[in-house]
Protein backbone atom coordinates (compact mmCIF):
# COMPACT_ATOMS: atom_id res chain seq x y z
CA UNK A 1 0.00 0.00 0.00
CA UNK A 2 1.71 3.27 -0.86
CA UNK A 3 -0.32 5.93 1.69
CA UNK A 4 0.79 6.09 5.19
CA UNK A 5 -2.61 8.05 6.03
CA UNK A 6 -4.95 5.95 8.47
CA UNK A 7 -7.82 7.75 6.40
CA UNK A 8 -6.41 5.86 3.24
CA UNK A 9 -5.94 3.15 4.65
CA UNK A 10 -9.18 2.91 5.91
CA UNK A 11 -10.49 3.91 2.84
CA UNK A 12 -8.90 1.00 1.13
CA UNK A 13 -10.07 -1.28 3.60
CA UNK A 14 -13.63 -0.58 3.32
CA UNK A 15 -13.80 -0.54 -0.23
CA UNK A 16 -10.92 -3.58 -0.73
CA UNK A 17 -12.45 -5.87 -3.94
CA UNK A 18 -13.47 -9.24 -2.83
CA UNK A 19 -9.82 -11.00 -4.24
CA UNK A 20 -7.74 -8.51 -2.18
CA UNK A 21 -10.62 -9.15 1.04
CA UNK A 22 -10.26 -13.12 1.13
CA UNK A 23 -5.65 -12.32 1.27
CA UNK A 24 -6.77 -9.90 4.72
CA UNK A 25 -9.06 -12.81 6.25
CA UNK A 26 -5.47 -14.82 6.36
CA UNK A 27 -4.37 -16.11 9.82
CA UNK A 28 -0.95 -17.91 11.00
CA UNK A 29 -0.65 -21.24 10.81
CA UNK A 30 0.53 -23.06 13.93
CA UNK A 31 4.10 -24.48 14.35
CA UNK A 32 3.50 -27.61 13.15
CA UNK A 33 1.62 -26.59 10.18
CA UNK A 34 4.59 -23.63 9.35
CA UNK A 35 6.76 -26.74 9.34
CA UNK A 36 4.46 -29.30 7.08
CA UNK A 37 3.59 -26.25 5.06
CA UNK A 38 6.35 -24.18 4.63
CA UNK A 39 4.45 -20.73 4.83
CA UNK A 40 3.55 -18.27 7.92
CA UNK A 41 -0.22 -17.35 7.48
CA UNK A 42 -3.13 -18.97 4.69
CA UNK A 43 -6.98 -17.38 4.62
CA UNK A 44 -9.00 -18.35 6.94
CA UNK A 45 -12.19 -20.58 5.09
CA UNK A 46 -15.67 -22.53 7.06
CA UNK A 47 -14.34 -25.86 8.57
CA UNK A 48 -10.91 -25.05 9.68
CA UNK A 49 -10.23 -25.45 13.26
CA UNK A 50 -8.26 -22.51 14.87
CA UNK A 51 -7.63 -21.35 18.50
CA UNK A 52 -8.26 -17.71 19.45
CA UNK A 53 -4.94 -16.38 20.24
CA UNK A 54 -5.88 -12.80 21.96
CA UNK A 55 -8.87 -11.21 23.90
CA UNK A 56 -11.13 -12.84 26.45
CA UNK A 57 -11.63 -16.13 24.52
CA UNK A 58 -7.94 -16.31 24.43
CA UNK A 59 -7.10 -19.87 23.96
CA UNK A 60 -10.35 -21.67 22.62
CA UNK A 61 -10.14 -23.81 20.19
CA UNK A 62 -13.29 -24.26 17.61
CA UNK A 63 -14.12 -24.85 14.16
CA UNK A 64 -14.87 -21.47 11.90
CA UNK A 65 -18.65 -21.38 11.67
CA UNK A 66 -18.80 -18.41 8.94
CA UNK A 67 -16.78 -15.79 7.27
CA UNK A 68 -17.44 -12.22 7.07
CA UNK A 69 -16.28 -10.77 3.29
CA UNK A 70 -18.22 -7.53 4.23
CA UNK A 71 -16.36 -6.70 7.84
CA UNK A 72 -13.59 -8.86 7.66
CA UNK A 73 -14.72 -10.87 10.53
CA UNK A 74 -14.84 -14.92 11.49
CA UNK A 75 -17.12 -16.78 13.45
CA UNK A 76 -15.43 -19.47 15.59
CA UNK A 77 -18.08 -22.04 17.00
CA UNK A 78 -18.16 -21.71 20.79
CA UNK A 79 -17.01 -17.84 21.08
CA UNK A 80 -20.41 -15.44 22.39
CA UNK A 81 -21.00 -13.09 23.80
CA UNK A 82 -24.70 -13.00 26.28
CA UNK A 83 -27.13 -10.01 25.23
CA UNK A 84 -28.93 -7.92 28.12
CA UNK A 85 -32.45 -10.49 27.31
CA UNK A 86 -29.72 -13.17 28.46
CA UNK A 87 -29.72 -14.94 24.93
CA UNK A 88 -26.13 -16.45 23.89
CA UNK A 89 -24.88 -14.43 20.14
CA UNK A 90 -21.91 -15.48 18.07
CA UNK A 91 -18.51 -12.77 18.14
CA UNK A 92 -16.99 -12.00 15.49
CA UNK A 93 -12.97 -11.88 15.49
CA UNK A 94 -10.66 -10.54 13.24
CA UNK A 95 -8.40 -13.38 11.78
CA UNK A 96 -5.23 -11.94 12.88
CA UNK A 97 -6.49 -13.20 16.73
CA UNK A 98 -6.36 -16.51 15.88
CA UNK A 99 -4.40 -18.84 14.75
CA UNK A 100 -5.27 -21.81 11.93
CA UNK A 101 -4.41 -25.54 13.42
CA UNK A 102 -5.96 -27.76 11.42
CA UNK A 103 -7.03 -26.74 7.59
CA UNK A 104 -9.77 -28.22 5.92
CA UNK A 105 -8.31 -29.25 2.54
CA UNK A 106 -11.62 -31.12 1.20
CA UNK A 107 -11.17 -28.65 -1.71
CA UNK A 108 -8.47 -29.96 -3.64
CA UNK A 109 -7.96 -26.28 -5.49
CA UNK A 110 -7.29 -24.92 -1.50
CA UNK A 111 -4.94 -28.26 -0.98
CA UNK A 112 -3.24 -27.61 -4.49
CA UNK A 113 -2.36 -24.12 -2.76
CA UNK A 114 -0.34 -25.35 -0.16
CA UNK A 115 2.12 -27.35 -2.56
CA UNK A 116 0.88 -30.41 -3.71
CA UNK A 117 -0.46 -31.67 -0.95
CA UNK A 118 -2.66 -34.53 -1.54
CA UNK A 119 -6.13 -34.00 -0.48
CA UNK A 120 -7.68 -35.29 3.03
CA UNK A 121 -11.31 -36.67 3.28
CA UNK A 122 -13.46 -34.08 4.77
CA UNK A 123 -14.66 -35.16 8.53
Amino acid sequence: MPSKQPRKQRKFRYTAPWHKRRKMLSANLSPELREKYGRRSFPVRKGDIVRVMRGSMRGHEGKVMEVDYERLKIVVEGVTVRKADGKEVPKPIDPSNVQIVKLDLSDPRRAEKLGGVEVEQAS
